[in-house]
């Protein structure tokens, strides 16, 4: 088998660092090779795609996608060894974010079929990098670098669980919270849904920090989180979270990974007048931009957020929202607290390349115990 034949089973996009911000793993159209330092000439790989929107049937494997091209020369392609699967992509398989991602993909409508389709789904993954364009500096990557930049002491497995939800967490609670490393020390933070693949990042790096965390998850969830350093936890199947957690001390900082009804009584376990802020993962920005298209959405959702935070500064706490936002360079510090032994990778169950559906059922099904994760190439024999 061709050391190349499980490159990879979707757009899974590597956070690399944003001297080098653009990374193709699969791409679909003209198969020229533009901007690049190789002579390589595939034109085909396999890949799970789908042809529609919809549940978990609408995934077909084909061999023949489109390899990807390198377009401009800021650009590397990466052979992918492992994809982590994220709640999101099995969101976007049904539609989710259309809208925003076709402007993304094409955003002076230059391509008046509009389709999108077939769509490769995904944004995580670990792999090294095959070809890499012509601004790309040998001194941040080249051929043969093993990436997201991958923490030495992690397999491509454990790799792959990291970027996605390290670039989230960082970016609702560093960006979006205000908090860091020099601040963090005795500040008391809820984290709501903890269990998951930000909850349980989150958790790790609070506590380097020197934070006091207390997370809400289910009972056989618990022996995870203090594994990680939580120093509270609460079960939320015992009965509604909310009692058990306004008997505790307030806080400075919540993070909501759950959302529903949550925001209708979080807010008021916080610190009054102190800077204290409520940050939410779960927000209606994508759905406001299908619904509405891209500047009705961006309008709504600006309406939206603004009220919300206006009504809640009068109580003396703040309201935000947080979301995914990719940070090369931060990245880079959290491969060395990876390294350091500060943080580690918690992946809950690996499916081989064959079993993707399977892993996207898993993700869809919820009540996640850190990462789901797809093995796509072992890439230690190149004679396969």
């Amino acid at each position: 088998m061709h050391p190349l034949r499980h490159l990879a089973c979707s757009r899974w996009s590597c956070l690399l660092n944003s001297r080098a911000p653009c990374v193709k793993t699969l791409f679909h159209g003209d198969q020229r090779r533009l901007f690049n330092t190789s002579n390589s000439r595939m034109t085909i790989m396999p890949a799970w795609v789908i042809d529609r929107y919809g549940s978990n049937d609408v995934l077909r494997f084909t061999k023949n996608a489109g390899f990807p091209i390198i377009n401009y020369p800021n650009e590397v392609i990466v052979k992918v060894h492992a994809a982590g699967l994220n709640p999101i992509d099995v969101s976007m398989r049904g539609g989710y974010g259309a809208a925003t991602m076709a402007m993304k993909r094409d955003p002076l409508n230059i391509n008046q079929s509009g389709s999108e389709f077939p769509l490769i789904l995904g944004r995580d993954m670990s792999g090294v990098i095959m070809e890499c364009g012509l601004d790309v500096a040998p001194a941040y990557f080249k051929e043969g670098d093993e990436v997201s930049k991958k923490p030495k002491c992690l397999s491509h497995i454990e790799a792959a669980a990291v970027p996605y939800v390290a670039a989230t967490a960082l970016s609702a609670l560093v960006n979006t919270g205000g908090l860091n490393k020099d601040n963090c020390a005795k500040k008391r933070i809820l984290i709501l849904g903890g269990s998951g693949g930000v909850g349980t990042f989150s958790i790790q790096m609070l506590k380097a920090w020197g934070a006091h965390v207390t997370v809400t998850c289910s009972q056989n969830a618990e022996r995870l989180v203090r594994g990680l350093g939580v120093d509270h936890v609460v079960d939320y199947t015992a009965g509604p979270v909310e009692v058990p957690l306004r008997a505790l001390e307030k806080f400075d900082l919540v993070l909501d990974n759950v959302g529903g009804d949550t925001e209708n009584w979080a807010l008021g376990l916080l610190k009054p007048w102190c800077g204290a802020k409520y940050v939410t993962l779960v927000t209606p920005f994508l759905r406001n931009t299908d619904r509405l298209g891209i500047a009705d959405g961006m309008l709504q959702t600006g309406v939206t957020v603004a009220s919300k935070a206006l009504k809640h500064l009068s109580k003396g706490v703040h309201y935000r929202w947080g979301m995914f936002a990719p940070n090369g360079p931060a990245l880079d510090d959290i491969s060395e607290m990876v390294d350091a032994g500060k943080i580690r990778a918690v992946v809950e169950e690996e499916f081989t390349f064959s079993q993707v559906p399977q892993a996207m059922l898993k993700v869809e099904q919820g009540h996640a115990r850190g990462k789901t994760v797809v093995k796509i190439s072992s890439g230690e024999d190149s004679s396969e």
